[in-house]
C-alpha cells in the first residue's frame, strides 16, 4: 500500500510528516460535518486519526463538538469505506489533482493565522508557484461582480501591472473585477492564481470555463473543495479568506456595501496587510463599500504604477514571462472577421455555434482569444458583445 500512498501525493509538495497520516487526514476530511476544529479534536481525543477509525460510538460521542447526529454521520462514513479503508481510498485519489494538507512543507504559512484554516488545498497548474504563495508573496485583487466600466478597466490594468512586475495575482475568477484582473495578468504574460469557491473541475460562472482553463495553463487553480465536494452558499465568501491569507497586499477595486470584498478587506486589516482601494464616484452604488474603506484609512490607489512603486518587484521578476495567450493567430483574417460578424451586436455561445456550424467547445477558446485581444467582451449567460 505504500506505493499507492506515495502516488496520491506525487503532485503535492514533499511531505514533512508521515504519508499515511496525510492519507488519514484526507480521508477524514471527506466526512460530512467534520471541519478543522472537530477534526483536530477527534485526532487529539482518540490518539490519532488512524485510531479514531476504530473508536466506538461512545468514544466518538465524547469528542468535543460531536453530537449524536454527527456520530451517526461518522458511522455511515466509516461503514462506506470499511474497516481497512486506506488502500481503497488511495486508489480513489491516485489519479486525482495535486493536493496539499497541513504539515506539508508547501503549506502556506499565512493559513495558520486563520480561525478556520482549510483542511486541504487541491490544485492544478504550475506547482512552482507554491513557494511564493507559501511565503505570502502574491497580491490579491477583489471586487464586485457588477462593476462600472472604470472598475473593469482598472482591474485589467492592475492585473497587467502586477503580472509584468513579477507578482502572482490572486483572485476568485468570479464575474466582474475578478475575471478582469486575471485577464489583465494573462495578457501581460503574468502568473494568475484562481482561488475557487467550487471544486477545480467546475467553472462558475459557466462562461468563465475558457478563462479558468487559461489560468490553469499559465498559473494556478486552487480550491479547498475536493472533486465532488458540495458547494454551499458560503463557499464563495469562504474562499476570500484563503486569498488574503496567501497575499502580501490586498487591492479592492470596486464594491458595494454588501460585497464579499469587504470581508476580504476586514481580514486584511486583521492580518495587518496593506490595503489599497481604487477611488470612485461618491454616488456610485457599486463603489459605496470601497469608498467607505477609504474613509476608514485604506490607501487610495490612483494608478497601477503607484502600487508597483510601493511593493517593488515581485518574486517572479527577472524570470522569463509565461507565454502570452495566443492572440488570434490561428483564428485570424477572414475567420476572425466571420466570428465578429456572427456576434453582431451580441450573441450567445449556442447562437454562434449554429451560425458558424462549429462545436461550442471549439469556439470557447477562440472567443477567449478575441476577448484577450480586446475585440470582444464576455457577459453573463455565455454571451459576447463587440468592444
Amino acid at each position: 500500500m505504500g506505493d499507492l500512498v506515495q502516488g496520491v501525493f506525487a503532485r503535492g509538495a514533499a511531505p514533512a510528516w508521515d504519508r499515511q497520516r496525510r492519507l488519514w487526514w484526507l480521508l477524514w476530511s471527506r466526512c460530512p460535518g467534520l471541519g478543522w476544529h472537530r477534526l483536530r479534536a477527534l485526532e487529539a481525543r482518540c490518539g490519532g486519526l488512524a485510531a479514531a477509525w476504530g473508536a466506538s460510538a461512545a468514544e466518538l460521542a465524547a469528542v468535543p463538538g460531536l453530537g449524536q447526529s454527527l456520530v451517526a454521520a461518522v458511522e455511515r462514513f466509516r461503514h462506506h469505506w470499511g474497516p481497512r479503508p486506506l488502500g481503497a481510498f488511495a486508489l480513489h485519489c491516485r489519479h486525482g489533482l495535486g493536493v496539499l494538507v497541513p504539515g506539508d512543507r508547501g503549506w502556506p504559512a499565512g493559513l495558520r493565522r486563520l480561525h478556520r484554516p482549510p483542511l486541504q488545498l487541491c490544485w492544478r497548474g504550475r506547482g512552482s508557484l507554491w513557494p511564493h504563495l507559501g511565503q505570502g508573496r502574491s497580491v490579491a485583487v477583489v471586487g464586485t461582480r457588477g462593476p462600472s466600466l472604470h472598475g473593469l478597466s482598472m482591474a485589467r490594468a492592475i492585473g497587467a501591472a502586477l503580472g509584468e512586475a513579477g507578482w502572482p495575482v490572486l483572485s476568485g475568477l468570479a464575474e466582474g473585477i475578478d475575471g478582469a484582473a486575471h485577464q489583465g495578468c494573462l495578457a501581460a504574460g503574468g502568473s494568475p492564481v484562481g482561488v475557487l469557491g467550487t471544486p477545480l473541475g467546475r467553472a462558475y460562472p459557466l462562461h468563465h470555463a475558457a478563462l479558468q482553463s487559461q489560468v490553469a495553463c499559465q498559473g494556478l487553480l486552487v480550491s479547498e473543495l475536493a472533486e465532488g465536494g458540495v458547494v454551499r452558499r458560503g463557499s464563495f465568501a469562504a474562499r476570500n479568506r484563503l486569498m488574503v491569507a496567501m497575499a502580501a497586499a490586498v487591492v479592492v477595486v470596486e464594491c458595494p456595501v454588501s460585497s464579499g470584498a469587504l470581508h476580504s478587506a476586514e481580514l486584511a486589516w486583521q492580518l495587518e496587510l496593506p490595503l489599497w482601494v481604487v477611488p470612485a464616484d461618491a454616488g456610485r452604488a457599486s463603489a459605496m463599500g470601497s469608498n467607505r474603506l477609504l474613509a476608514r484609512g485604506a490607501t487610495p490607489l490612483l494608478l497601477p504604477e503607484d502600487l508597483i512603486g510601493q511593493l517593488g518587484p515581485g518574486p517572479l521578476a527577472g524570470q522569463a514571462p509565461s507565454p502570452r495567450p495566443e492572440k488570434v493567430k490561428r483564428f485570424q483574417g477572414a475567420e476572425a472577421e466571420g466570428l465578429l460578424e456572427a456576434v453582431g451586436g451580441g450573441a450567445s455561445l449556442e447562437q454562434l455555434s449554429l451560425a458558424l456550424d462549429r462545436p461550442m467547445a471549439e469556439l470557447m477558446p477562440r472567443l477567449l482569444e478575441m476577448e484577450l485581444a480586446g475585440r470582444l467582451r464576455a457577459e453573463a449567460g455565455l454571451r459576447w458583445r463587440p468592444c
